[in-house]
């Protein structure tokens, strides 16, 4: 991979990592400075579902993964056929049992 100014940059992507983390629900936040994507797995008639990854990133950061995510969606649909947007399943209020946020 090459960043803007054409340098190599080597990125390791360790085994417990690449194994990767199923989740089928994410939920965004954001302040001024941050956006904050918390990833969750809810499984059917379980009333409580755990985070299993939280990323903080920039609102450019941000804006650039959300573009990076259009792209691969339209080559995916230019490959596959367009992805039909199920139903989306009823989600109960959540509660994530941490004290309101503060700036």
């Amino acid at each position: 991979m090459k960043n803007d100014k054409g340098n190599q940059i080597n990125i390791e992507l360790p085994e417990e990592v690449a194994e990767g983390t199923y989740a089928n629900l994410a939920v965004i936040s954001h302040s001024h400075a941050e956006f904050i994507i918390d990833f969750i797995r809810l499984v059917p008639n379980v009333p409580k579902a755990k985070v299993k990854s939280r990323i903080i990133l920039t609102p450019q950061h941000t804006k650039r993964l959300m573009n990076a995510l259009i792209e691969n969606v339209r080559k995916f649909e230019a490959q596959n056929g367009t992805i039909k947007d199920l139903e989306s399943p009823h989600i109960p209020p959540m509660n994530f049992n941490t004290p309101p946020g503060q700036a």
